[in-house]
């Protein structure tokens, strides 16, 4: 199966993407990527170096006649958003991610494919091994956590690199030249409940969304796609007056940025209630369902009777929940004034669970503008404690200031309408790069950013165009030879 990326062109870059993707690489349990990176370095006779917090530095001299050259920095990330389709029997920190070809893309069987951030680190690898590739005096720079927490470029230290010149190759469409990107912060809303014993006449129920699109929180936020802790909210509210509708559990969501794909809760109901919930039900799935038809053409919502549950969470928590989630903003919530199409602020509900007398809610708010994210952040933040929840904010990360006179911006750009025939998209994104960051550690690094088209990052539907990554190896090569001299 993994044989047929092997033999994809360029050979050397998705061989050392098959390498990366044999190894478990899941944020915050990186032991074993970073071991086989340090190996990688130390087998190739290059100075490899590997700081507090795990990140790995692997140097390496000039090409001949390229010395004169400005030393660069080649960045990526280790780690990969692992998120699975229900259906999928995957252990993400035992097993290598399973590819396959279709057409012009590579994707991975029922789980994400890890281009997002793999294809960088295989070039960094490709690049580092080959003696026929021309460049200046390099470091790569393999950065950990960046998806959780961005742990790996906070913890950097401002001494262990040299290189004036910073690419980073986690931009995600190949005629994209990223000159900016968004802040973050981590919202977790926690609160303990009462559970009650479940009347008797009550029978119990098992409310599924599901089949959902997902997709990164902050590039796929402006698509309009559905949030599934949202829509199962708007499945239980207003339900407690008019059927006397109990929750049991919900489990809905995963990672923060990942948009929510699917959400489960188990309810109960009175005999007496069932048939009319069930065709209030009925039209609010038909509701939702004509609303999502476009972007969500695979939208599934079931309701299916289950074995009865013992306990359910008291009303009035149950109250709070359902009008705090409703209120809470999720979704696009400003534009850039400044660039046309680009989001400026966003909020993801990404995960909802409830169960044994506790719920942990957890979002994560973007922003390019550091006031709109603290704005953001406030009024979600007084949602959930109007609603008696304890809110706690963590996690916070700068964004990347656009630099429109930067000098390696204009290097590029000239490059790429040479290589390719036409003008390069400059923009920044609503994504959360690590420059914005590793730039605080180094105030004077010139930063760009570019990479190969993908679709579907951290979600099961992750994939990346074949095409598109030897377009963009060929420019990689053409500014590796045209990085200016000292």
């Amino acid at each position: 199966m993994n044989e047929d990326i092997r033999a994809l062109e360029p050979k050397v870059l998705w061989n050392k993407f098959a390498d990366l993707n044999a190894v478990p690489r899941p944020s915050k349990k990186e032991e074993r990527v970073i071991e086989f990176i340090k190996k990688f370095g130390n087998d190739l006779g290059l100075k490899t170096q590997v700081d507090e917090v795990g990140n790995v530095v692997i140097s390496k001299p000039a090409t001949k006649g390229m010395g004169n050259r400005k030393k660069i920095v080649l960045q990526a990330h280790l780690d990969m958003v692992h998120q699975k389709n229900n259906d999928t029997d995957f252990d993400f920190e035992n097993q290598g991610i399973e590819m396959y070809v279709d057409g012009d893309w590579v994707r991975a069987r029922g789980t994400t494919l890890g281009a997002d951030n793999g294809l960088g680190v295989a070039t960094m690898m490709a690049i580092l091994e080959s003696d026929s590739i021309e460049h200046p005096d390099l470091e790569a720079l393999f950065t950990i956590d960046e998806e959780t927490g961005m742990t790996g470029a906070k913890g950097l230290s401002p001494e262990i690199l040299e290189g004036e010149i910073l690419l980073n190759l986690d931009t995600e469409e190949d005629d994209e030249i990223g000159i900016g990107c968004a802040g973050g912060v981590d919202i977790t809303a926690t609160k303990s409940y009462e559970e009650e014993k479940m009347p008797d006449s009550y029978r119990s129920y098992s409310v599924e969304v599901k089949g959902l699109m997902g997709g990164h929180s902050g590039m796929d936020i402006i698509k309009g796609l559905g949030n599934a802790n949202k829509l199962m909210n708007r499945l239980l509210i207003n339900t407690t007056d008019d059927f006397k509708l109990r929750i049991s559990e919900i489990n809905g969501g995963g990672l923060r940025n990942a948009i929510p794909r699917e959400s489960e809760a188990v309810i109960a109901l009175p005999e007496t209630e069932e048939e009319s919930f069930k065709k209030e039900f009925e039209d609010r799935v038909k509701n939702i369902k004509a609303e999502y038809a476009s972007p969500e053409p695979n939208l599934s919502i079931e309701l299916i009777r289950i074995a009865s549950q013992s306990k359910v969470m008291d009303l009035n928590s149950q109250r709070e929940l359902v009008l705090a989630i409703a209120g809470a903003h999720n979704g696009v919530y400003r534009m850039s004034p400044e660039i046309d199409g680009l989001v400026e602020a966003s909020n993801n509900i990404a995960n909802v669970t409830l169960k044994d007398g506790e719920i942990h809610i957890k979002c994560l708010t973007r922003s390019s503008v550091d006031s709109t994210k603290d704005d953001l952040a406030n009024s979600i933040r007084s949602v959930f404690e109007l609603a008696g929840f304890k809110v706690e904010l963590s996690g916070e990360y700068p964004g990347w200031a656009p630099n429109n006179d930067s000098a390696i911006l204009k290097t590029l750009d000239g490059i790429y309408q040479r290589v390719n025939g036409e003008k390069a998209h400059i923009a920044a994104c609503h994504a959360g790069l690590e420059c914005g960051i590793i730039g605080s550690h180094y105030p004077g690094m010139d930063m760009i950013s570019f990479g190969p088209t993908i679709k579907g990052a951290h979600s099961p539907d992750e994939r990346a165009s074949i095409k598109s990554a030897q377009k963009y190896w060929e420019f990689l090569l053409e500014v590796l030879k045209n990085i200016p001299e000292n």
